[in-house]
């Protein structure tokens, strides 16, 4: 177990926490940037040593403890705070008419909960108990802290230490320390590469079709967001035969086919179209990991970035030539990844008070999911904060098992008739141009819907 007496706990926040900061500070008494996951429980499940290998975990994850603190000119601090980490709540609901639905309900009551980042902890861990062998762990918190990875890795560490105690498999180290992050980020500023990065992301941005923005604090998130979810399994074997193909990892494939489609479908304003009408871009917006190399890899904190995909399909280009080209700049543009789309932003010349509006977003997620032995899981995904505009979600495990499709659009820029053919149009020009057959067709022929937008 980790000895926090020895670690600095008093720090700035970083770029990426600064927005969601002054996104609180703009939706006072609003829930807008929960993140929450549930992992249900079911079979031989040690409920005992499932809770230590839980407490145990939030003992490790600094992040969960930090307490926020604004001055008179509102410059926040945040400090590891042993007062404001959460002690895992135990609840039983075994003796209830429906213990499911009622913690169901419980869950989503929390998560719709204004947050006060200064007044109240950020963190919630709950164990609810609804039968013999089945429990729900529910693990919520606020995005200035957590980002998607962040919460799988405490997820894997649990079901590690459960292993351990269960199995006596070796638990492995503990998480690394928040601070260490934090020097991390410090130092790659001040470094030659820093600034060789944002000179390539200034010459990206640069050229047209240029970003869509917004004003801190002015956005109208919808209070029902449109949404779909379909499972795309089928596509499994075509994606993993195409990938083998082209010699383009079947995430990077999915993403640039997403990008292509958006390219043609989208009528929300976001596509730029060129010349004859012949060719149509628009920056797509990509979720980045940012850690591969860097110490977060195993410390739990908010570190995603989000990169600028500037997209342009050209009509006749085959499919082949279409995917080659757009994940080969999928490659460059990961390798200046660590660049700070808030920085990126400033260099724009967008004030402080303005963001990019990240719209169209495509988060292909190839994660495995914790494994707990001698349980069956299934993990629900609950919150993961509100998004800009349009969003395509693709997740599956790293061997692209149990592919699922989710898409949310904004009913005030993308109509209803308009998400209804998107729904339809996007699996089906996925299918498509997965077929062997398809690619050497050209690219905006491969489906009906592909009209101009």
């Amino acid at each position: 177990m980790q000895n926090n007496q020895h670690i600095e706990r008093d720090f700035a926040l970083t770029l990426a926490q600064l927005d969601f900061w002054e996104e609180f500070r703009a939706h006072p008494g609003e829930a807008v940037s929960t993140v929450a996951h549930a992992i249900e429980f079911s079979g031989a499940v040690d409920i005992e040593a499932l809770a230590r290998a839980i407490t145990r975990t939030i003992l490790e994850t600094d992040v969960l403890a930090l307490r926020f603190t604004a001055t008179g000119d509102d410059q926040p601090r945040q400090h590891l705070d042993e007062g404001r980490r959460p002690v895992l709540r135990r609840i039983d609901l075994s003796a209830d008419a429906d213990p499911r639905a009622c913690a169901m309900a419980m869950m989503q009551a929390d998560l719709e909960a204004p947050l006060d980042l200064l007044t109240q902890p950020i963190a919630a861990e709950w164990l609810i108990h609804l039968g013999p062998d089945h429990v729900i762990w529910y693990n919520r918190g606020h995005h200035i802290v957590l980002d998607g990875y962040a919460m799988g890795l405490i997820e894997s560490r649990s079901a590690r230490l459960y292993a351990a105690e269960v199995s006596g498999t070796d638990a492995g180290a503990p998480f690394g320390h928040f601070p260490a992050y934090l020097a991390e980020e410090d130092a790659y500023r001040a470094s030659p590469r820093h600034d060789t990065d944002g000179a390539h992301w200034r010459q990206v941005l640069s050229a047209p079709p240029a970003p869509m923005t917004l004003t801190k604090g002015s956005e109208d998130y919808p209070a029902e967001e449109m949404s779909h979810e379909e499972s795309l399994s089928d596509l499994r074997a075509p994606l993993l035969a195409r990938s083998a193909e082209l010699g383009i990892g079947w995430p990077d494939l999915l993403t640039a086919l997403c990008a292509a489609w958006a390219a043609l479908h989208l009528k929300d304003g976001s596509v730029a179209r060129h010349d004859d009408g012949t060719r149509a871009g628009l920056p797509v917006w990509l979720p980045y990991l940012s850690r591969m190399g860097s110490v977060a890899i195993s410390i739990p904190a908010l570190v995603v970035n989000i990169l600028p995909f500037d997209v342009s399909v050209e009509a006749d280009e085959t499919v082949r030539a279409t995917l080659t080209r757009l994940a080969a700049r999928l490659r460059k543009l990961r390798r200046h990844g660590r660049y700070r789309i808030e920085q990126i932003g400033f260099d724009h010349g967008l004030g402080t008070q303005e963001r990019f509006f990240f719209s169209p977003l495509i988060n292909v997620l190839p994660f495995d999911q914790a494994s707990f032995p001698g349980c069956q899981t299934q993990r629900h995904v609950l919150s993961n904060g509100p998004g800009d505009g349009f969003n395509i979600t693709i997740r599956a495990d790293s061997t692209a098992q149990g592919l699922e499709l989710r898409m949310d659009g904004d009913p005030s820029l993308t109509p209803p008739k308009d998400f209804r053919e998107h729904r339809i149009s996007l699996p089906e020009f996925l299918r498509e141009a997965l077929r062997d057959e398809s690619q050497d067709r050209p690219i905006s022929a491969l489906s009906r819907h592909a009209e101009p937008a």
